[in-house]
């Protein structure tokens, strides 16, 4: 996997070899590779992330994105403790917790769909991560928790409020106050997961047959369904949520693809 990321000059910064970036077809895959540290999420692994999707956000090429972690044991083990342990006043949290949610943000309002493949555990910060993707897929052996308050803290990147609208305020606040680590089919049954692969299945298959029929679709009605989803995460109203689906809804319809697709239908209904 080759890393996209330049300086100017041309070369590549060392630090970069901490966040992988590859475009395959229309997918941008984005790995956290700091498997010898549990892909722990360092303040430099954050703005490389957010450096990520940032900078395609306007690809034309892209359908989707692929978001996961090196090696088989986590997704992202949650902060670097290493990293944030001077990280010690009232400015240096506040500081640090915005820097951080400003690269969840960048996925979150990512605009195509992000779809997050735990390879492995995802914990703390790891887990707000793995919940602001669009959707999560995950290893038979993956585990997602929140155990922020193992640590005495609370959530920090946002992940309260997404955890809260995924899977409703009393159940977050079950897995908040419990620090309960989930195996992967409980978290599928709570919500928590979109899909879990079974111990015969690689990642790479459970990705290729969740994403096959969101491929179908065009870039421009992805980013379509993305902006109505980010709408309704941000608390938009119901005009405002309107407006927002009837501009993508005559731009949609007056591309192109769309009347291929009618004709096509047509057709088949002919031969019937």
């Amino acid at each position: 996997m080759k890393n996209i990321y330049r300086n100017r000059r041309g070369s590549l910064p060392k630090q970069c070899s901490i966040v992988l970036v590859k475009k395959i077809g229309a997918i941008l895959y984005v790995t956290i590779n700091r498997p010898e540290k549990r892909n722990a999420l360092a303040r430099d692994v954050l703005s490389l992330l957010r450096d990520a999707f940032n900078d395609h956000r306007n690809d034309e090429e892209l359908k989707l994105a692929v978001l996961t972690g090196s090696g088989d044991k986590s997704f992202a083990a949650g902060g670097d403790l290493n990293d944030l342990y001077d990280v010690r006043t009232t400015e240096q949290t506040r500081k640090m917790s915005d820097e951080a949610y400003l690269c969840l943000e960048a996925v979150r309002q990512f605009p195509l769909p992000v779809i997050a493949v735990l390879n492995g555990d995802a914990l703390g910060g790891g887990s707000e991560l793995a919940i602001a993707c669009d959707f999560r897929l995950a290893a038979a052996h993956a585990r997602i928790g929140f155990i922020q308050g193992k640590l005495n803290i609370t959530t920090a990147w946002g992940g309260g409020p997404d955890l809260v609208n995924l899977v409703g305020s009393r159940q977050a606040l079950s897995l908040l106050t419990t620090s309960r680590i989930l195996k992967a089919e409980e978290a599928r049954e709570l919500g928590l997961l979109d899909q879990v692969a079974d111990s015969t299945q690689s990642n790479d298959h459970l990705i290729a047959s969740f994403t096959a029929p969101i491929l179908e679709k065009t870039g421009t009605v992805l980013r379509g369904f993305k902006a109505l989803s980010s709408g309704k995460r941000e608390g938009m109203n119901r005009q405002q949520l309107r407006e927002i689906e009837v501009g993508w809804l005559v731009k949609s319809w007056t591309e192109e693809p769309h009347w291929q697709a009618v004709d096509r239908f047509m057709d088949s209904r002919k031969k019937r």
